[in-house]
């Protein structure tokens, strides 16, 4: 009996240490041998990680004290779907007013979080309020602001995360962003809901603001003004751009129609920058560059009688070439204030191939940098490709193509003196321009000359304006419609140096596809440009 007994203690005795080994084994592994993974597997349950943007830095004009692009607080609405109360008064209210909330929440029943929608108009506000949903949370963000319609094909814009999707905002979104605060925070593991602890782990930087060289109230006025042309000629587009030759300070840049986020109709189209953005052969205003790489080459003298044949159409080398008005035979500068194509085609003959040269050391054919996005580079047909046409088309601006930046840039170079200079739209950036004059000062002060001459009583005679020097050039040119060039479709251009005494500033105008027959650039763009630097001047001596 006593025997049995001691075997049975002996037997649970050894029991006992069996499961006591067993039980230390497995706390030494779970312990010990397997603590990383049972800790990492803890700090997911608890351990959670955020970051938090800063507010976006805002964005001035040359001033210094006007904004562009600011912030301001809007309302937005969400649900956490795993914890409605109501699913059926819920369902019923979204469906309603709100009908891709009411879609999205099908999907995510079980998320725990969802947005009704973003940045709620007081409508929408009043309605949740009367709605008297539980379900229904608001919260209070930031949201971008823009003061200044007008800038918004300069400025762009950012999604409903305050992300830089276009122009400004888009080139410059990380200074303007800063870096995100980053929190380790504690959470009830049961519900996820709860935070126990919040600790910053890196602290982040607030944006820093961007200054630009738009004068916000000279784009105001602008828009105003390319805007009312634009709506007066029914045409499709309009757009103005205005430089300082000297600095290459960007001061203007307006595109019209252009659109905002709020805008009921909102369309990406019309959130272009078309000085930019956009490349047209411009036509006639190119025969500027092309008498200068003339005069430049020696081949031409201002008073040099060129045979224009007084005729519209005429036939050169087998060549067809036309022109808007016949004229005789007249002086080179005539052939250029006149824009008679016969005149300056056979110019251009003389200069063969390098007008090329010219026109690219010019800036055409590359962009700017004028550090924006989706600048285009335009085109310039090189002379490998040549046919016997093309030294005739490049005369008088086609077979080339450019921006209005471009075009306002080549400008620059005779309104200054002959230096090739970088257009800048960010105050910081330093002023960029050749060390040396592309052209002697007795070709750029020739070709003034005949500027002067062609705003007297050239094509641009309708933008003189009393006590100030203006030096103008038309272009009219047919658009590319289905690979073929179009009578009907066509876009003006204006380019104007406005100079008294060390004020030089250089305005570009630009109505695409107006609603008029028989028009040239000369009786729609240069109005505009009249208009536009009359304003300018009243303006910048208000200020100054």
């Amino acid at each position: 009996m006593i025997k049995n007994m001691r075997t049975r203690a002996s037997i649970t005795f050894f029991i006992f240490c069996f499961i006591y080994t067993l039980i230390t084994l497995n706390l030494f592994i779970i312990q010990v041998w397997n603590s990383y993974f049972f800790t990492s597997m803890a700090e997911q349950q608890y351990a959670h990680t955020t970051a938090q943007l800063p507010a976006r830095a805002p964005i001035i004009d040359r001033t210094g004290t006007n904004y562009l692009a600011t912030n301001r607080e809007c309302v937005s609405a969400f649900l956490i779907p795993n914890q409605i109360k109501n699913a059926e008064k819920l369902n019923q209210f979204l469906q309603q007013h709100f009908p891709d909330a009411y879609t999205r929440l099908q999907a995510k029943r079980a998320a725990p979080f969802m947005y009704i929608k973003r940045n709620l108009s007081d409508e929408h506000i009043a309605l949740i309020d009367q709605s008297e949903l539980s379900d229904i949370h608001l919260l209070t963000e930031s949201r971008r602001y823009y003061p200044t319609p007008s800038c918004c094909p300069l400025i762009g814009f950012t999604n409903i995360d305050n992300e830089g999707l276009a122009g400004v905002e888009l080139q410059y979104n990380k200074q303007l962003q800063g870096t995100p605060t980053v929190y380790n925070l504690e959470k009830d593991a049961r519900s996820g809901y709860f935070y126990f602890e919040k600790q910053m782990h890196e602290e982040g930087q607030a944006g820093t603001p961007i200054t630009i060289t738009i004068d916000s109230n000279l784009q105001f006025l602008t828009d105003q003004l390319v805007k009312k042309w634009t709506e007066k000629w029914n045409a499709t587009q309009g757009a103005a751009v205005i430089i300082d030759p000297e600095t290459g300070d960007v001061l203007c840049m307006s595109s019209y129609p252009y659109t905002t986020l709020e805008s009921a109709d909102f369309s990406i189209d019309k959130t272009k920058n078309m000085v930019v953005h956009d490349v047209y052969e411009l036509g006639s205003v190119i025969k500027v560059f092309a008498a200068l790489a003339a005069l430049e080459e020696k081949i031409v003298t201002p008073d040099e009688i060129i045979d224009c044949k007084n005729k519209k159409t005429c036939i050169i080398d087998g060549r067809t070439i036309n022109t808007w008005k016949p004229h005789g035979a007249i002086p080179f500068t005539d052939v250029i204030a006149f824009s008679n194509n016969i005149g300056i085609a056979q110019i251009a003959k003389r200069v063969g191939p390098k007008l090329y040269d010219h026109y690219t050391q010019l800036g055409f054919g590359s962009k700017t940098g004028i550090n924006l996005p989706a600048e285009q580079s335009g085109f310039v047909n090189h002379p490998t490709n040549w046919s016997k046409q093309s030294i005739i088309s490049l005369s008088y601006g086609y077979e080339i193509s450019c921006t209005l930046a471009q075009l306002a840039r080549a400008f620059c170079v005779i309104a200054n003196g002959g230096f090739l200079i970088q257009p800048r739209i960010f105050a910081a950036d330093p002023i960029v321009k050749s060390d040396q004059p592309l052209y002697s000062k007795e070709s750029i002060d020739t070709i003034k000359n005949i500027l002067h001459k062609t705003t007297q009583y050239g094509t641009a005679h309708r933008a003189t304006i009393k006590g100030y020097n203006m030096l103008s050039k038309t272009g009219t040119a047919n658009l590319l419609v289905n690979g073929t060039y179009d009578h009907d479709q066509n876009i003006f251009t204006c380019a104007t140096i406005v100079e008294k005494d060390t004020y030089k500033r250089v305005i570009v105008t630009c109505i695409k596809q107006a609603n008029a027959p028989n028009a040239f650039a000369s009786t729609i763009a240069v109005p505009l440009a009249k208009a536009v630097a009359e304003q300018m001047i009243i303006h910048e001596r208000a200020i100054a």
